[in-house]
C-alpha cells in the first residue's frame, strides 16, 4: 500500500511540475517570491495545493466512472468490454481510491498534529 501512495504522490508532484511549464524555477502561487511594481509578481501563478488536490480527486473520480462504465458494458454483453479490461479498470479504481483515502488520513493527522502544537 505504501508503494501505491508513493506512486500517487509522485504523480501529483510530476503533474504539478508539468503544469508549471517553462517557469519551473518560479515560486508557487502561494510562495514568497520577487514582487514587481504594484505588489504583484510578474509570472503567472502555478496551481496551488488546493488545485493539485482537486485535480487528483477528479482523476480518481474519472477512473471510478470509467470502471463503472466498462463494468456496465460487460454486463450488457458489449464485445469490446472483455473481462480482463473490466478487472484491470476495477483494480485501478480500487487502488486509486485507497490511495486517496490514505492521503486524506495523513492530511487529517498532520492537521491534528499542527493543532496540538503548543503555542
Amino acid at each position: 500500500m505504501t508503494d501505491a501512495i508513493s506512486s500517487i504522490l509522485s504523480q501529483i508532484r510530476a503533474h504539478e511540475m508539468r503544469s508549471r511549464g517553462p517557469l519551473a524555477d518560479a515560486p508557487a502561487g502561494n510562495a514568497i517570491g520577487p514582487v514587481g511594481i504594484g505588489g504583484a509578481s510578474g509570472a503567472t501563478a502555478a496551481p496551488g495545493f488546493q488545485q493539485t488536490l482537486s485535480n487528483a480527486i477528479d482523476k480518481v473520480s474519472q477512473t471510478q466512472a470509467n470502471a463503472g462504465t466498462l463494468q456496465q458494458a460487460f454486463e450488457m454483453g458489449d464485445p469490446r468490454a472483455d473481462l480482463a479490461r473490466v478487472m484491470v479498470a476495477m483494480q485501478q479504481s480500487q487502488v486509486a481510491f485507497k490511495a486517496t483515502v490514505e492521503v486524506r488520513n495523513r492530511l487529517v493527522q498532520a492537521y491534528q498534529d499542527v493543532m496540538n502544537m503548543p503555542m
